[in-house]
């Protein structure tokens, strides 16, 4: 093949061996190269390519205040870096979400200052802020207030007294569990088996207010003619997780129509997440395993007519998983009242193949944004001519003491004592005062507070026998006046009074007195506040 020599002007010698190789060369016979480019004119703006390009490394792009590199650039991919010298930006309207990566650092600077507290950002308008539905309580607002408890239940030594039982069938047991702070429900295999916890008080809701409600437990793996409850809830009212053999549900039980009803809403549907994991509406991607250790959550807006909702906490997230509307759905109230105990059970459906227990660990009731009392106010005294005698020094006798009606029926109803005051008016005789819950005062008579009350009282009442202590002072017979003592508003839930609903037994609250001299006199009264009326 002839080779053309540009500087000889002519053809080379074709004696030498030569190789053919394919090149490109402009117009003056020098080969294309980055030194000398083949020249290419587009005719047009653009150039349009199709298919990928694969660009490793990094693109440098030289960007200036006068030909700025967002004139020519409509999208960059997110597969490499573009280094950008210079690169103005405005936002007029954000419509979506700008999300800046943790590999690099954005700085942002205003009349050639970087922003700070001195050089801040100007911003107009608003800007609307969604918070995770758990991060607001009942009535849709941010959980930021003080809580006040109005209950909380643990078992670090022994149970702790602030539950009823039942228990019913051969085999079934309730016992603490010293190494691990709870009480185990068992019961055994027979088809009537069961055990009901309720606490002996009930917990006041008030108007406006959320109320929050937690409970820890284990339950017995699923297995049949086995049922399990836990929730806040009574015989006749109340929201709780059920475990019926298999089948896991939320269920709101209601005595609105006058009877008992249950409304059960299996896992499958449940509104918010169902926690059955892929392939169902699963938005917090957790699996429940209810065989293992739970913390169910609700929160309740009654005002009669509100929603509860209702999770369980994992990994230190609240997960919501169900709501139970009612505004603007129904046409009265969708329980009798949300001033309810909580509960555990266990009962056995029919004959199971062996026993089954269900681990009690903690429960707590919270009153969100504080709590006020605004109920009924009433108050007892001995009369002023006629003291109450101590007959035998060093014993105790009870002075005053009220409980909850038990016929008509004032179980459920919220009642708390608020202030007490003492006389003692024997000269030189020193008493030592109590006051005590769920004793018993072995004499008097129970006289009715009032058709509007839920309160029976005696004074008087004999010697007096067992009870918790619940606060005690001494005072001493002179002219000096009497002891007043008025219970603190953090401690106002510690004298509410408390009853069995399970056999239908009010407790007394008693103020009950010794003295350190045979036959001396005192005189006492009691102040408490009726919520429920």
């Amino acid at each position: 093949m002839a080779q053309w020599n540009k500087n000889e002007q002519d053809y080379l010698n074709q004696e030498r061996s030569l190789f053919e190789v394919n090149m490109i060369a402009t117009k003056d016979g020098s080969p294309v190269s980055f030194e000398n480019p083949f020249p290419v004119s587009l005719g047009s703006s653009n150039i349009t390519i199709n298919g990928d390009i694969s660009i490793p490394g990094i693109v440098t792009v030289t960007s200036t205040p006068e030909n700025p590199i967002h004139s020519h650039l409509v999208e960059v991919g997110t597969s490499s870096t573009l280094t950008v010298p210079y690169l103005p930006v405005g936002i007029s309207t954000l419509l979506n979400t700008v999300s800046i990566g943790t590999t690099g650092q954005v700085s942002i600077n205003l009349n050639n200052s970087p922003v700070s507290t001195s050089n801040p950002f100007p911003v107009t308008g608003s800007v609307d802020i969604e918070l995770p539905p758990i991060a607001t309580d009942a009535f849709g607002r941010q959980r930021m207030s003080t809580p006040l408890t109005l209950f909380d239940s643990s078992h670090r030594y022994r149970d702790n007294n602030l539950w009823s039982g039942l228990v019913v069938g051969t085999g079934s047991t309730v016992g603490f569990v010293t190494a691990q702070g709870l009480i185990n429900m068992t019961v055994g295999v027979g088809s009537t088996a069961s055990i009901i916890r309720e606490t002996t008080k009930v917990f006041s809701y008030q108007p406006g207010k959320s109320l929050q409600v937690l409970n820890t437990f284990v339950m017995n793996p699923t297995k049949s003619n086995l049922r399990q409850r836990v929730g806040y809830f009574g015989a006749d009212n109340g929201m709780y997780l059920e475990l019926d053999g298999s089948n896991l549900y939320f269920v709101e039980r209601t005595y609105v129509p006058g009877i008992t009803t249950e409304t059960r809403v299996s896992q499958a549907s449940w509104n918010v997440d169902t926690m059955l994991g892929p392939g169902h509406l699963n938005p917090s991607g957790v699996t429940l395993d209810i065989s293992k250790a739970q913390i169910m959550w609700m929160d309740i807006e009654w005002l009669g007519l509100g929603t509860v909702r209702l999770g369980f906490v994992v990994d230190g997230k609240f997960i919501h998983c169900h709501s139970f509307h009612h505004a603007n759905l129904i046409n009265t109230t969708y329980i009798t009242t949300a001033s309810l105990p909580l509960r555990y059970e266990i009962a056995n459906t029919g004959i199971t193949t062996s026993a089954s227990t269900l681990k009690q660990v903690c429960s707590t009731v919270i009153s969100e944004g504080g709590y006020e009392l605004r109920g009924l106010q009433q108050a007892i005294g001995t009369p002023v001519q006629t003291p109450v005698d101590l007959t035998t020094a060093g014993t105790y006798y009870t002075v005053a003491s009220i409980r909850l009606k038990a016929t008509p029926n004032r179980l459920d109803a919220i009642v708390i004592m608020t202030a007490l005051s003492i006389l003692g008016i024997t000269n030189n005789a020193t008493y030592n005062w109590q006051v005590r819950a769920s004793g018993t005062s072995n004499g008097g008579t129970w006289s009715d507070a009032g058709l509007d009350s839920a309160v029976e009282y005696k004074i008087g009442g004999g010697t007096y026998t067992g009870g918790r202590i619940l606060a005690s002072g001494y005072t001493y017979g002179s002219n000096q006046g009497s002891t007043s003592v008025d219970i603190l508003k953090e401690a106002l839930f510690k004298f509410q009074l408390e009853r069995n609903a399970l056999t239908g037994t009010p407790y007394e609250l008693s103020i009950v007195c010794a003295a350190d001299a045979n036959g001396a006199d005192i005189h006492a009264s009691m102040d408490w506040e009726e919520i429920s009326r």
